[in-house]
Protein backbone atom coordinates (compact mmCIF):
# COMPACT_ATOMS: atom_id res chain seq x y z
CA UNK A 1 0.00 0.00 0.00
CA UNK A 2 2.83 2.64 0.70
CA UNK A 3 4.21 2.03 -2.32
CA UNK A 4 1.09 2.11 -4.40
CA UNK A 5 0.59 5.87 -2.35
CA UNK A 6 4.40 6.45 -3.70
CA UNK A 7 3.83 5.35 -6.99
CA UNK A 8 0.75 7.64 -7.47
CA UNK A 9 2.41 10.69 -6.08
CA UNK A 10 4.94 10.35 -8.20
CA UNK A 11 2.60 10.18 -11.16
CA UNK A 12 0.60 13.20 -9.72
CA UNK A 13 3.59 15.55 -9.59
CA UNK A 14 4.81 14.43 -12.88
CA UNK A 15 1.41 15.65 -14.29
CA UNK A 16 1.80 18.65 -12.64
CA UNK A 17 4.86 19.27 -14.05
CA UNK A 18 4.49 17.63 -17.40
CA UNK A 19 5.82 20.38 -19.81
CA UNK A 20 8.48 20.09 -22.60
CA UNK A 21 12.17 21.67 -21.29
CA UNK A 22 13.74 22.60 -24.38
CA UNK A 23 10.84 24.87 -25.45
CA UNK A 24 12.03 28.84 -24.95
CA UNK A 25 10.72 31.46 -23.19
CA UNK A 26 8.00 33.76 -25.53
CA UNK A 27 9.48 36.57 -26.44
CA UNK A 28 6.03 38.50 -25.53
CA UNK A 29 6.79 38.88 -21.41
CA UNK A 30 6.33 41.86 -19.98
CA UNK A 31 7.46 43.03 -16.42
CA UNK A 32 5.09 42.56 -13.38
CA UNK A 33 5.71 46.32 -12.83
CA UNK A 34 4.47 47.20 -16.85
CA UNK A 35 2.02 44.22 -16.11
CA UNK A 36 0.19 46.19 -12.76
CA UNK A 37 0.77 49.91 -15.04
CA UNK A 38 -1.20 48.39 -17.84
CA UNK A 39 -3.79 47.20 -15.38
CA UNK A 40 -4.21 50.30 -13.51
CA UNK A 41 -4.35 52.31 -16.63
CA UNK A 42 -7.19 49.78 -17.81
CA UNK A 43 -9.14 50.74 -14.41
CA UNK A 44 -8.48 54.69 -14.46
CA UNK A 45 -9.65 54.85 -18.19
CA UNK A 46 -12.80 52.71 -16.93
CA UNK A 47 -13.77 54.42 -13.81
CA UNK A 48 -15.53 52.96 -11.24
CA UNK A 49 -17.48 50.52 -13.65
CA UNK A 50 -18.82 47.72 -12.32
CA UNK A 51 -17.82 45.97 -15.98
CA UNK A 52 -15.37 42.67 -16.12
CA UNK A 53 -11.64 44.19 -15.75
CA UNK A 54 -10.24 40.44 -15.69
CA UNK A 55 -11.27 37.08 -17.36
CA UNK A 56 -9.94 33.50 -16.26
CA UNK A 57 -9.30 30.50 -17.98
CA UNK A 58 -7.91 27.75 -16.72
CA UNK A 59 -4.80 25.71 -18.25
CA UNK A 60 -7.33 22.57 -18.96
CA UNK A 61 -9.65 25.08 -20.61
CA UNK A 62 -7.08 26.77 -22.72
CA UNK A 63 -5.26 23.07 -23.64
CA UNK A 64 -8.72 21.74 -24.40
CA UNK A 65 -9.55 24.40 -27.12
CA UNK A 66 -5.95 24.36 -28.56
CA UNK A 67 -6.84 20.62 -29.04
CA UNK A 68 -10.21 21.53 -30.39
CA UNK A 69 -9.41 24.26 -32.77
CA UNK A 70 -6.22 22.02 -34.26
CA UNK A 71 -8.63 19.22 -34.92
CA UNK A 72 -11.32 20.91 -36.40
CA UNK A 73 -9.10 23.03 -38.47
CA UNK A 74 -7.10 19.54 -39.88
CA UNK A 75 -11.27 18.44 -40.30
CA UNK A 76 -11.96 20.92 -42.53
CA UNK A 77 -8.85 21.69 -45.06
CA UNK A 78 -7.12 24.61 -42.36
CA UNK A 79 -3.63 25.26 -40.94
CA UNK A 80 -4.39 26.61 -37.55
CA UNK A 81 -1.54 28.63 -36.54
CA UNK A 82 -2.84 31.24 -33.42
CA UNK A 83 -5.83 32.19 -31.74
CA UNK A 84 -7.12 35.92 -31.73
CA UNK A 85 -8.61 37.32 -28.75
CA UNK A 86 -11.59 40.00 -29.21
CA UNK A 87 -13.40 42.11 -26.93
CA UNK A 88 -17.12 42.24 -26.96
CA UNK A 89 -20.18 43.04 -24.69
CA UNK A 90 -23.17 40.71 -23.82
CA UNK A 91 -26.62 41.98 -25.02
CA UNK A 92 -28.52 43.86 -22.43
CA UNK A 93 -31.29 40.95 -21.69
CA UNK A 94 -32.49 38.79 -19.34
CA UNK A 95 -30.72 35.69 -21.02
CA UNK A 96 -27.73 36.99 -19.87
CA UNK A 97 -28.59 38.11 -16.61
CA UNK A 98 -25.85 39.65 -14.29
CA UNK A 99 -23.70 39.53 -17.77
CA UNK A 100 -26.07 41.67 -19.57
CA UNK A 101 -24.33 44.84 -21.16
CA UNK A 102 -20.93 43.83 -19.31
CA UNK A 103 -17.64 43.64 -21.03
CA UNK A 104 -16.06 40.13 -22.17
CA UNK A 105 -13.58 38.32 -24.51
CA UNK A 106 -13.78 35.69 -26.99
CA UNK A 107 -11.22 33.44 -28.40
CA UNK A 108 -11.40 32.84 -32.51
CA UNK A 109 -8.91 30.78 -34.42
CA UNK A 110 -6.36 32.36 -36.79
CA UNK A 111 -5.10 30.67 -39.81
CA UNK A 112 -5.50 29.68 -43.91
CA UNK A 113 -6.89 26.87 -45.51
CA UNK A 114 -4.18 24.54 -46.43
CA UNK A 115 -4.93 25.03 -50.54
CA UNK A 116 -4.51 28.34 -50.25
CA UNK A 117 -1.12 28.59 -48.63
CA UNK A 118 0.11 26.26 -51.40
CA UNK A 119 -0.70 29.08 -53.79
CA UNK A 120 0.48 31.71 -51.83
CA UNK A 121 3.63 30.27 -51.48
CA UNK A 122 4.79 31.07 -55.20
CA UNK A 123 3.39 35.06 -54.68
CA UNK A 124 5.09 35.16 -51.03
CA UNK A 125 5.31 38.66 -49.42
CA UNK A 126 6.84 39.29 -46.24
CA UNK A 127 4.78 40.39 -44.19
CA UNK A 128 3.75 40.28 -39.90
CA UNK A 129 2.83 36.90 -39.44
CA UNK A 130 -0.38 37.80 -37.81
CA UNK A 131 -1.09 40.15 -40.53
CA UNK A 132 -1.53 36.78 -42.89
CA UNK A 133 -3.41 35.06 -40.19
CA UNK A 134 -7.43 35.62 -40.94
CA UNK A 135 -10.06 34.35 -38.35
CA UNK A 136 -11.41 30.72 -39.32
CA UNK A 137 -15.34 31.30 -39.25
CA UNK A 138 -16.01 27.61 -39.71
CA UNK A 139 -14.78 26.77 -36.38
CA UNK A 140 -16.48 27.96 -33.26
CA UNK A 141 -15.28 30.97 -31.60
CA UNK A 142 -14.70 30.20 -27.19
CA UNK A 143 -16.16 32.39 -24.54
CA UNK A 144 -17.49 32.36 -21.40
CA UNK A 145 -14.29 32.52 -18.61
CA UNK A 146 -14.71 33.70 -15.00
CA UNK A 147 -14.90 37.32 -14.95
CA UNK A 148 -13.01 39.73 -12.82
CA UNK A 149 -16.60 41.80 -11.97
CA UNK A 150 -16.92 43.31 -8.50
CA UNK A 151 -15.65 42.56 -6.13
CA UNK A 152 -12.85 43.99 -8.76
CA UNK A 153 -9.80 41.96 -9.52
CA UNK A 154 -6.44 43.83 -8.98
CA UNK A 155 -3.52 42.79 -10.51
CA UNK A 156 -2.03 40.75 -9.21
CA UNK A 157 -4.96 39.16 -7.73
CA UNK A 158 -3.17 37.82 -4.76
Amino acid sequence: MKKLISEDLQTIDLQLNDFDANLTDPKQLITQDFAKQLSSNHSSKNGNSDDANAVWYSIEELENYINFIKKEGNEKGYKVDGIRFYFGSYPNDAKHAEKAGKSTIFLTPTGQKVDAMKGAALNFVAKDDSAQSDDINEISPMNYGSMGNPPKMVYPSN
